[in-house]
């Protein structure tokens, strides 16, 4: 069967890839700690739980508004008002099956071939993908260690040229934990309105912060209608099996996206919806609990990583990933991932698995039980050691 051409720049996320390697190894008999899947590891919530049971019971099984159930969005209208400390009507507001179709969709309508698109690099590596998809060029923009993997603001303004269409921010970051400044975003929100660009800021791990308060570019005068704010319930609720996400939109864009939610998935699950409105208006008692419990593990882990003899790690301010830079070690991050799996049963991303400049690096997810990571620390020391370096 011969695919279309454009099936031949479509990516993917290593992660899946790497689950199943470590799965194989585990039927053959070898224990391995997952440290390879970027999820909360805790339940979600039992009043999330018990919503959607009720609407299923209710009869909410049917067809919703393609965009998404009126009450939710006021509801998501509501909080990301209170947010960016603006008014934004609910028909701005998309509802998505998660939060990738958002960046799959809003990708599609923006760009085409000769437009760029500048997207952090290391980064999540479905950004570069759909660029590259639309046919746009995609424009990487290096995160590097010494600024504690923030963008450098007057590299990313280097980057910009005529063709330059999109810019994608991704704070707090997968997969480094880095969050930008609000004198970052300051001065990247300048550039948009200089260079008349469209900004992408994904922030799904806002609620997920450890150092200070992320500062939302969509909060600076006359940026809410040049961004796309990307949010979802996957992380800050352990909702990720339920697909579940949103945005708030240019008003122009609403429509564009809206029919391309029509002519794909048509609609998002109407008790799921349902479940997220509980999610919003309910107890939000379990995300301080959920964050102090990964603040506890992101210590022990940096604490242990910087502790391996030719490993060190940054402490990342957000989200659940460490970014440990792995170049003492004399391995290439592949050859390094590749390592730790089959020596030490240990599962990573190498770096690279994010863009060109991860290389030297490896992603650890630390979204499980503070013993899996103590064995997984262990595990690594003793296959360093044995390289006898």
């Amino acid at each position: 069967m011969k695919l279309a051409s454009k099936m031949y720049r479509l990516g993917t996320e290593s992660a899946f890839k790497v689950l199943a390697q470590a799965q194989a190894l585990e039927a053959k008999g070898m224990s391995v700690v997952h440290l390879e899947i970027g999820e909360p590891d805790f339940i979600t919530p039992l009043n999330i739980r018990d919503a959607a049971y009720k609407a299923m019971n209710n009869g909410y099984t049917h067809y919703s508004n393609s965009q998404g159930i009126i009450p939710l969005r006021k509801e998501i209208a509501k909080g990301m008002g209170e947010k960016v400390g603006a008014s934004i009507d609910p028909d701005r507001i998309i509802v998505t099956p998660g939060a990738k179709p958002i960046m799959f969709y809003a990708i599609i309508a923006l760009l085409e071939e000769g437009d760029e698109a500048i997207y952090p690099d290391p980064g999540f590596p479905i950004y570069e993908s759909m660029i590259t998809f639309t046919g746009a060029k995609a424009v990487p923009a290096p995160l590097r260690e010494e600024l504690e993997f923030r963008l450098d603001v007057g590299e990313l303004e280097s980057l910009i040229t005529p063709r330059t269409r999109l810019i994608i921010l991704n704070s707090p970051q997968n997969p480094t934990g880095s969050m930008l400044s609000e004198s970052d975003i300051r001065r990247i929100a300048e550039l948009a309105k200089k260079h008349d660009i469209i900004i992408f800021s994904d922030e799904v791990y806002d609620q997920i912060v450890y150092n200070g308060t992320p500062f939302s570019i969509a909060s600076l005068p006359g940026m809410l209608d040049r961004t796309i704010l990307l949010n979802g319930f996957s992380k800050t609720y352990a909702m990720t099996g339920w697909r579940l996400g949103y945005a708030v939109m240019p008003k122009e864009l609403v429509e564009p996206v809206n029919k391309l939610i029509v002519n794909s998935v048509s609609c998002t699950p109407t008790f799921i919806q349902y479940a997220g409105i509980e999610a919003l208006t309910g107890p939000q008692d379990s995300i301080p609990v959920m964050v102090e419990e990964f603040r506890k593990r992101r210590d022990m882990v940096v604490d242990g990583l910087n502790h391996i003899k030719g490993i060190s790690c940054v402490m990342p301010k957000g989200a659940f990933y460490v970014f440990p830079n792995i170049k003492k070690l004399g391995m290439t991050s592949d050859q390094a991932f590749n390592y730790f799996l089959n020596k030490a049963g240990v599962a990573t991303l190498a770096g690279t698995s994010f863009g060109k400049y991860g290389e030297g690096y490896l992603r650890l997810s630390y979204a499980t039980s503070q013993e899996n990571l103590k064995k997984a620390l262990e595990r690594m020391n003793k296959a360093v050691a044995s390289l006898g370096r």
